[in-house]
């Protein structure tokens, strides 16, 4: 039995059509959707390649039902800063070169942006534990740390400088 309803994914209502009502998100958001920054991998919520956002909760949309998640505002990657600009912590993975073979990128930003966003001034040990669900084959991590301690850093400034 095929299911229409629509998902809020970046700002936008997008419509889902024709689809079987047990289809996990992350299939919607690649296969129906064509939001392909979210990767599949493991398809048991191990690796984090497939992290979103979904009403402001980190999930792995492996693990979550595309219907489940009509009327809670979903953010991927592609939503994190406006089309050809990245956002700051896309840049800083960028800058300090976090960026491998970009497989695990995707998922990793959205995680660090959710981090950051809870807690604005992250330890290591913190970024370390709130990233340990996200696997990254090429790196030893190090960088990774280094780009979002750099977002918390440019950020602390940032609001240090408006405050004035």
């Amino acid at each position: 039995m095929s299911e229409h309803y629509t998902l809020h994914v970046n700002g936008v209502e997008r419509a889902v059509q024709d689809a079987w009502v047990g289809e996990n998100l992350l299939y919607v958001l690649r296969e129906r959707l064509g939001l392909m920054a979210a990767k599949g991998a493991c398809e048991q919520g191990e690796c984090g390649s497939c992290s979103v956002l979904v009403g402001g909760n980190l999930v792995c949309s492996c693990l979550v039902l595309a219907a489940s998640a009509v009327g809670e505002p979903i953010v991927t990657v592609e939503g994190l800063a406006p089309p050809g600009a990245p956002s700051d912590v896309q840049q800083a993975f960028v800058d300090c070169g976090a960026v491998q073979c970009g497989f695990c990128t995707p998922g990793l930003i959205i995680a660090a942006h959710d981090l950051l966003d809870r807690t604005p001034e992250p330890t290591e040990m913190q970024i370390r534990e709130e990233l340990s669900g996200n696997v990254c084959r090429c790196t030893g991590y190090g960088r990774i740390i280094e780009a979002v301690q750099q977002v918390a850093v440019a950020r602390r400034t940032a609001d240090a400088g408006a405050a004035s």
